[in-house]
């Protein structure tokens, strides 16, 4: 998958799906989601160009009361303003990493789907599977085919 690096624009674009400004920091950029209705509420960062390993690349992380989630080497997004969530992908030889954050202070976690389920027939799969393949088709444009 190619390089990616997340723009001033991309955190403007994805400010606008959650409805919250984000808190630009020396090496990240912070949301807080507040969902007060349902009493959820998580924090969402974004450290473009970090040291990970042997590589540089992109760390999401997401903190809520109960849980601390991250996203190594994610290499693209997509922001959805009609379903209030943004999905950050992480692909690897042809494996699939989605983080879903949603405006609801919700958030999912796929790890290691193999990409050609995406693009697959929902029907034949086990339902503990689809839901995985459903939730991350949407980003499919982003993995190239050649994986």
């Amino acid at each position: 998958m190619k390089d990616f690096h997340f723009t001033d624009e991309d955190i403007k674009t994805i400010s606008k799906v959650f409805g919250v400004d984000p808190i630009k920091r020396k090496d990240n950029f912070r949301f807080v989601i507040d969902n007060q209705k349902e009493g959820r509420k998580l924090s969402l960062e974004i450290f473009p160009d970090m040291p990970i390993g042997d590589a540089t690349g992109n760390l999401i992380s997401v903190y809520t009361m109960n849980t601390h989630i991250q996203l190594h080497l994610c290499n693209g997004y997509v922001p959805s303003e009609s379903l209030g969530e943004v999905i950050f992908i992480s692909e690897n030889q042809g494996r699939v990493s989605g983080l879903i954050v949603e405006k609801g202070a919700g958030c999912s976690l796929y790890a290691n789907v193999e990409s050609e389920i995406l693009s697959g027939d929902f029907t034949k799969l086990a339902p503990e599977v689809m839901m995985s393949g459903i939730a991350l088709s949407v980003a499919e444009h982003l993995i190239p085919d050649d994986e």
